[in-house]
């Protein structure tokens, strides 16, 4: 993680599985493809990418991401 310079809330297994999972989707990468990469049993699991994130959500999933890493003093 240190070297990838992957820190906070995203740095750890589970993180970095989410977002490979919604990067795939943005990317194009078909549903049926995705689901064998991570091995989910269930289409259902996998199309949980596909409803999640569009460019707009993608930002804005970013924006949340940088305020939890970089909390501001309220």
């Amino acid at each position: 993680m240190a070297q990838a310079k992957i820190d906070g809330p995203k740095a750890c297994p589970k993180g970095l599985r989410h977002a490979f999972g919604a990067r795939a989707t943005v990317a194009g990468i078909p549903l049926h493809m995705l689901q064998r990469w991570m091995g989910h049993a269930s289409m259902e699991t996998t199309a949980i990418y596909a409803t999640v994130l569009g460019p707009d959500q993608l930002h804005l999933s970013d924006q949340m991401w940088e305020a939890i890493e970089k909390p501001k003093n309220i």
